[in-house]
């Protein structure tokens, strides 16, 4: 029993980490169905369900990291932008956590736009471009968190 509750425990911190970097987010909501797969067994999931969202909380993850480059690569970012946005994300993670991860994103890929030589407006859109695929990676994140959770909950009892 109490590791029914600690399913749903993760699930909740699994949904609020998908917006705070800090926290593993939708793994901790995998983690979930796997207890409940533990428990239960395959009367409240299969095991072919159990590694298709496995497969898809990977493949969230790394596009996790994957869609704001994507981003800024498509709306025209150089290299040079593209690097300043790691930069910015991992500094905005160390030393302003849970949003910096964003703003870092946003103003890396304008300050690395800008060295590379291009024009404000061109540096501007870049970083937006960067921050827009961020914000598309937490739209995907909670959709799967909000649908492994729902998938728990529904299976729990």
């Amino acid at each position: 029993m109490i590791l029914l509750f600690t399913g749903i425990i993760l699930n909740i911190i699994g949904i609020i980490g998908v917006v705070i970097p800090a926290l593993p987010g939708i793994v901790l909501n995998y983690i979930s169905l796997v207890l409940l797969y533990i428990i239960k067994g395959e009367e409240a999931l299969s095991l072919i369900i159990l590694v298709t969202f496995g497969i898809l909380t990977l493949l969230v993850t790394m596009l996790d990291y994957i869609l704001p480059l994507l981003g800024a690569k498509r709306f025209g970012a150089s290299r040079t932008g593209i690097a300043g946005a790691v930069v910015g994300m991992l500094l905005g993670i160390v030393f302003f956590p849970p949003l910096g991860i964003f703003f870092g994103l946003l103003i890396g890929a304008f300050a690395g736009e800008l060295i590379a030589g291009k024009d404000q407006y061109q540096a501007f859109k870049a970083g937006m471009a960067t921050f827009l695929g961020s914000l598309t990676s937490i739209a995907v994140k909670i959709i799967l968190a909000l649908v492994m959770t729902f998938y728990y909950l529904w299976h729990l009892f």
